[in-house]
């Protein structure tokens, strides 16, 4: 299939045209689809093991790959070097985790309670699957969803963020590369989004829709799935609450703000988006969190900066725009970091502190995916968990105290499906990644992961 029209992926930290891609139409993604579809029967009916020892390579091959996978993250997505290397290890053992669950899916043999049966459950793969990806982190969000998939036997169609497609590309290229057959996966690169994931949408042959993204297209997708009830997984917004008890070890909990706030500039659904400290300590936590922003370094990541842009400059504009209501609201800027003299693009933002920033004001209500930290103080563990869960998502939260105990009591009582007790990463292979509430639906990682892309089947057996 040779696409008509293309488009180009552009740096966002110097505003530079890296390549040309594919803009493929509905028709052309609904060829894709067939492809998945004529590939699917021979990859299902693939033995575990060899599907397995794919995924085996796979990852492999990424770790092998790695620093040019990096510099690619890093030219079409503009996160630090190292932030982009940490993404490529983590995108890479989701191949690693699903080659050994491939061979560990599991049944259930019983005997029924009234006797004279014997019931049998397995697991089928659901078929060709939809998988939607963002932008802010184009490995990992991918192989996130192509590692169980293909694990489970199904088939794919990427669609991946437009303005990063070309790591969707290379991971698409190191899997065939890894032995797997070459209509398992299909990349649907477009700028035609609606259009494209409507027409997949409606297509009889999807059969699962996997998406990560904000919670209204989220919303949406949902809606168009419904019109086939179509079996669907979803990974929507957040506004994570950093929680600092009053004997949380300081030095741990900056430590950790600084990786929950400022992995990718912010721009992560489990980004740290609140900061509730202790009115005990929180004047030394602002005074050497703030330090730690301060030394930032802002610009291109090309140049090894820690800081790079935000994904275009429309994005920067609205967190600048959050700031400035934070400001209007009563909040105060306390520490700040520099901006480079001479930016090429307008993508970039300051890294910021704010404190006295009030309970209700409006940028606590809304994800800020970008690099500023607001800071409440709170003495009230009541008032601060119903403000902590007032947000409409519960994807991730973090909580510091210097007793296990009270931070477990306190997780507990958060309305998120993942809590970091002290330590800012959420994130794992091997566990569940996902939220509550209008955070999703469904489960990312550990066998819940592969279990999104398969179907039980339960075999009633007469057993005079």
């Amino acid at each position: 299939m040779t696409p008509h029209v293309t488009f180009s992926v552009t740096n966002p930290a110097t505003g530079q045209h890296l390549e040309e891609v594919a803009d493929l139409t509905a028709e052309q993604a609904l060829t894709q689809v067939e492809r998945a579809q004529q590939t699917f029967a021979q990859w299902r009916d693939t033995p575990p093991r060899q599907r397995a020892e794919v995924l085996h390579r796979a990852y492999a091959l990424m770790i092998e790959d790695l620093p040019r996978l990096r510099d690619l993250i890093v030219a079409e997505n503009g996160k630090s070097q190292a932030d982009a290397e940490s993404e490529v290890r983590y995108a890479a053992e989701f191949f690693r985790w699903y080659a050994e669950e491939a061979v560990r899916l599991s049944g259930e043999y019983t005997t029924a309670p009234a006797g004279g049966v014997r019931n049998i459950v397995t697991h089928h793969p659901v078929g060709v699957a939809l998988l939607i990806t963002p932008w802010n982190f184009p490995a990992a969000m991918a192989t996130r969803k192509i590692g169980p998939a293909l694990a489970a036997g199904c088939t794919v169609v990427l669609k991946p963020a437009r303005e990063t497609p070309l790591t969707a590309l290379a991971i698409a290229e190191v899997l065939v590369q890894a032995g797997l057959p070459e209509g398992a996966v299909q990349v649907a690169t477009t700028t035609a989004t609606r259009e494209v994931v409507t027409a997949l949408l409606a297509d009889d042959r999807i059969k699962k829709l996997s998406f990560t993204g904000s919670t209204p297209v989220g919303r949406t997708l949902l809606a168009q799935c419904a019109e086939r009830v179509v079996n669907a997984s979803m990974e929507l917004g957040g506004n994570a609450p950093f929680i600092i008890t009053a004997d949380a070890d300081i030095e741990a909990a900056v430590q950790g703000a600084m990786v929950a706030k400022f992995r990718n500039g912010g721009q992560a659904c489990t980004a740290a988006n609140r900061f509730y400290v202790h009115a005990d300590v929180g004047e030394e936590f602002i005074a050497a969190f703030g330090a730690q922003i301060s030394r930032l370094t802002v610009g291109d990541p090309a140049q090894g900066t820690q800081i790079g842009p935000l994904i275009h400059g429309e994005a920067a504009s609205g967190v600048r725009q959050l700031i400035q209501s934070a400001l209007d609201d009563g909040a105060t800027v306390a520490h700040q970091a520099t901006l480079p003299e001479s930016a090429a693009t307008e993508a970039f933002v300051a890294p910021t502190l704010l404190r006295d920033v009030p309970a209700g004001a409006a940028i606590l209500r809304e994800e800020i995916f970008g690099p500023v930290a607001p800071v409440v103080v709170w003495s009230d563990l009541e008032q601060m968990l119903q403000q902590a869960n007032a947000a409409e998502v519960g994807l991730s939260s973090y909580v510091y105290s210097g007793t296990l105990q009270e931070a477990i009591r306190i997780a507990e009582r958060l309305e998120t499906g993942m809590v970091g007790i002290n330590r800012g990463v959420v994130s794992d292979p091997s566990a569940p990644f996902g939220g509550v509430k209008q955070a999703g639906i469904g489960r990312e990682g550990g066998h819940w992961g592969i279990e999104e892309f398969t179907e039980p089947q339960y075999l009633s057996v007469d057993w005079p």
